[in-house]
């Protein structure tokens, strides 16, 4: 259903790009996700899954390309309607929000770098793609690192005895990359470039990494099988390989001095575009139990006509705006300054998904044994929401570094932001 926006200054270009996010969310992403939610991760990314024509569908819209500057040949949303789009995307599915995203890493980290040579190579090819034909990744945990790669602040972050998983060696004029990322990369199944992070100076521990822009179709990259999961199935996730793959220096973005700094401001965006997206979750689950509370009869009346119906459903309703309210002020904050402030992002995405969680929760409860069903959306919700309390950072993880993150920092001062002006390019 629609939903009424408590922001009442949207302009008629925002409640347009609300309107269409939500149709196409409605028409496509809805029946897309729930035919991928009920297949073997090998079959969504087989040829003739759902997926393709979803992807290409998103891809000839343009959302592909909404987190991408205008100059760079992105849509050129600002901050509320990119957290607009998202909502209403991640209103239809959360996974597939977020696997849609993920695709523009590469090309959106590329613009920010200032090199023309990489921008023409991995952001304009990108934009101009309307076959979905290039799709990306971001190559960050390992087997055995997953949180614990952003610890920065933390002690053992800076160990020097504390090898990972994937290692890259400088050899001339090129690197040499060896080693796995683990199978929560998203979209890296399908994947045709990855945003890495890989460890190139051992002797300052997890602080010594290195960021590179590649293609995976290099001698060496290989691939593991999709990952079976109980939630978010809709997005694809999986294993990479590298063996003595080598790639030229111009690929490397971020080298370790500056790689601590680059996490920060990586966090300070991705934790809000998942607060985001936990926010359409929650709103979805709040209009499924709503409409669900006005058809169910019990007692000879509506579910929506009991007393204590009414309460929860207006617990479900205020978490949303809850949800909403602090996720913009993070979003509007996070895209509009350099560096960024990854404990405002953090609260956002630790708040909005442990209450799309208890809105899935409730939904299940108040539609009883029916919420069990896969015959109802409210069981699917539910399980996408619990992976995102995971995902994109641990939440408690995420909090203690929050908490660290204060008190070297709070309270901040009016001259510790940059407002970033693209629109020079």
């Amino acid at each position: 259903m629609d939903y009424f926006d408590v922001n009442l200054d949207l302009s008629d270009e925002d409640l347009a790009l609300k309107a269409a996010a939500h149709q196409f969310a409605k028409e496509v992403i809805r029946p897309t996700a729930k035919a991928l939610d009920e297949m073997t991760p090998e079959a969504v990314i087989a040829d003739g899954s759902p997926l393709w024509p979803f992807l290409r569908k998103a891809y000839e819209l343009g959302y592909h390309k909404m987190l991408i500057p205008e100059p760079f040949g992105g849509m050129g949303l600002n901050p509320l309607q990119v957290n607009i789009v998202m909502e209403e995307l991640a209103w239809g599915s959360f996974g597939l929000a977020v696997h849609l995203a993920t695709t523009s890493f590469v090309a959106y980290t590329a613009c920010f770098t200032g090199n023309e040579e990489l921008i023409k190579e991995f952001t304009t090819p990108y934009c101009e793609c309307t076959d979905a034909s290039i799709r990306s990744c971001w190559g960050g945990t390992e087997p055995d690192h997953g949180s614990d790669m952003i610890g920065m602040g933390e002690a053992f972050f800076y160990e020097p005895n504390v090898r990972t998983n994937c290692l890259a060696r400088r050899d001339g004029d090129e690197w040499v990359i060896n080693g796995q990322k683990a199978a929560w990369v998203s979209g890296g199944p399908i994947a045709t470039h990855c945003q890495l992070h890989v460890q190139s100076d051992p002797s300052m521990g997890i602080s010594g990494f290195s960021i590179f822009l590649l293609p995976l179709d290099l001698p060496g990259v290989s691939k593991g099988k999709p990952l079976n999961k109980i939630g978010q199935r809709d997005l694809t996730q999986g294993e990479l390989f590298f063996e003595d793959v080598r790639v030229p220096d111009k690929y490397r973005i971020v080298a370790p001095d500056m790689y601590g700094a680059m996490e920060e401001g990586i966090l300070s965006l991705a934790n809000s575009w998942m607060a985001s997206w936990a926010t359409g979750l929650a709103r979805a689950a709040f209009d499924e139990a709503l409409t669900y509370c006005k058809e169910r009869v019990q007692g000879g009346r509506p579910l929506a006509e009991h007393y204590t119906i009414k309460q929860r459903i207006f617990e479900m309703f205020a978490r949303v705006e809850t949800c909403r309210a602090l996720t913009r002020a993070a979003i509007n904050l996070n895209m509009n300054i350099a560096p960024g402030f990854p404990e405002y992002s953090m609260a956002a995405k630790i708040t909005a998904t442990k209450l799309c969680l208890e809105n899935a929760n409730d939904a299940i409860q108040l539609l009883g044994g029916n919420g069990l069903s896969k015959e109802y959306l409210v069981e699917k919700l539910f399980r996408d929401a619990r992976a995102s309390l995971i995902e994109d950072g641990n939440n408690e993880v995420l909090a203690r570094h929050g908490g660290h993150t204060l008190f070297d920092t709070y309270p901040r001062s009016r001259s510790d932001i940059v407002k970033l002006d693209l629109g020079e390019g």
